[in-house]
């Protein structure tokens, strides 16, 4: 420094000293991506710079005017770096956020898709003569007079002598056209008002044989007098990324088939299996040579080709009908399949799991009476559905052919405040296999022993039955 000016050597000498005394990794645009230079270490620098303009005995003490006018400027300098390393994360899908990563999913034709409206329905039983319960499960649809789709989100047991329940379900199809509100009304009614129980759904043939004849609505009547919302709401970013992370960058591919599958209203797993390739099961195979023989049988040529698009459902799913998923699929995929290949969509099976155990509660208001008496509690009621929804969201997470693991079970359990122990647990599976035989919600179930995980096949996929009848607080 000469005249009191400060020379670039100068200042990249000061830029040196810090590094090396704070061991600090390089930052701006490295081989890792971009690095913010950050507060901690900004300030340094300028106390630093300021020791070296002003001389060592200046006053840099935090009551100071200089040290005050640095940290202010240090800080707005930490906010430019942030925001160029925001705007650097913005341009790759793997870091995007909000509105940036909307704007690149709109560039791979996957604009942000909408989530599904929720809300609140009231059924009120009138059971007929011979039927003192009737179970509801989750995923039961229901449509309006406007045929807009709705599912209940959670099972229910309907008595005699239990009243009206208020029950939680979601629209089926995404988008805020889908926020249903009962109060609006056109010409002939109010179109989106919920009202029918919907005939096509398999999971009601409980309520279709109480009804006999009967319309469905006569057994159990639907109230609708709140609106749904949350329809004109977007995907996360996690969730977000995840689909575009596995969009296909071209056409014609088993990849954009299944993202194409995959987004249709009640899918929740998709797999494409392309039936052509080696033929392994041929009883010559790997015993000749190769020169001379050929893998398989010709193809015949008048006969066309296909492949198989397994699909798994969601709860609230119904496969077959003028509605249903497999008609949805073979239409968003119609433009994208092979010319002259043709697809086969397949429902997986589904296997339901179940859960019962002894629960040992701790810090939990709950009645100080008999244990029936505790369990039938409201607060009860609400802490086990609590737990249930802990163990919904990790069978949700299976893929086909995956075991529901008796460790991520208790694992998931034992997450939940107030949960002191969880013993005597065992896992239900139905359809069940051969021995004992559990009723519990409308299915039955075998108990597995305990400690065992409960298997399914390749072209299986395990589906969580959320009834909490088994579940027994101590």
């Amino acid at each position: 420094m000469a005249n009191g000016e400060i020379s670039t050597a100068d200042i990249l000498a000061v830029d040196e000293e810090i590094a090396r005394s704070t061991d600090a990794p390089g930052y701006g645009l490295t081989d890792g991506g971009f690095v913010p230079k950050p507060f901690g270490r900004l300030l340094p620098e300028k106390l630093a710079l300021a020791r070296t303009v002003f001389g060592n005995d200046v006053d840099l003490t935090p009551a100071s005017a200089i040290r005050k006018i640095l940290e202010v400027t240090a800080l707005e300098d930490a906010r430019t770096w942030a925001a160029l390393g925001a705007m650097y994360d913005n341009q790759f899908v793997s870091s995007a956020r909000g509105e940036a990563l909307s704007r690149l999913g709109e560039e791979l034709g996957l604009p942000r898709p909408f989530l599904q409206a929720q809300g609140t329905i009231r059924l009120t039983p009138t059971l007929p003569d011979g039927v003192t319960e009737l179970f509801i499960p989750r995923g039961a649809r229901l449509y309006t007079t406007g045929n807009h789709h709705v599912a209940t989100v959670e099972s229910v047991v309907l008595t005699r002598t239990g009243g009206p329940k208020d029950v939680a379900a979601m629209a089926f199809y995404p988008g805020p056209e889908h926020n249903l509100d009962p109060n609006v009304g056109q010409a002939g009614g109010n179109p989106q008002k919920i009202a029918f129980w919907n005939r096509d759904d398999a999971k009601l043939v409980a309520l279709k044989n109480a009804a006999a004849s009967n319309a469905l609505e006569s057994v159990v009547g639907i109230e609708h007098t709140r609106s749904f919302a949350g329809g004109e709401r977007r995907w996360p970013d996690t969730r977000y990324r995840e689909l575009l992370l596995h969009a296909p960058r071209s056409t014609w591919s088993v990849e954009a088939i299944r993202i194409a599958a995959s987004l249709v209203p009640g899918v929740r797993r998709v797999v494409v299996r392309d039936g052509g390739g080696l033929d392994v099961d041929l009883s010559l195979f790997g015993t000749f040579n190769f020169a001379e023989r050929v893998f398989g049988a010709e193809r015949d040529i008048v006969s066309p080709n296909f492949f198989t698009v397994l699909v798994a459902l969601n709860s609230d799913g119904i496969f077959d009908g003028p509605d249903g998923v497999r008609v949805s699929i073979e239409s968003v995929i119609e433009d994208l399949r092979p010319i002259g290949i043709y697809p086969r969509v397949v429902e997986a099976h589904r296997v339901f799991a179940g859960i019962a155990c002894d629960l040992v509660v701790t810090g939990i208001p709950l009645p100080r009476t008999s244990t029936g008496a505790v369990n039938d509690s409201d607060a009860a009621k609400t802490f086990k559905r609590a737990l249930l929804d802990r163990v919904q969201r990790y069978v949700d997470t299976l893929d086909f052919g995956e075991p529901v693991r008796f460790s991520e079970v208790t694992f998931a359990l034992m997450g939940e405040p107030g949960l002191a122990d969880v013993r005597n647990l065992r896992l239900l599976r139905s359809p069940p296999r051969l021995g004992e035989v559990t009723q519990l919600g409308g299915r039955v179930f075998s108990e597995l022993p305990r400690g065992e995980n409960l298997t399914v096949g390749v072209s299986e996929i395990a589906m969580f039955a959320d009834d909490f009848a088994l579940m027994k607080i101590v």
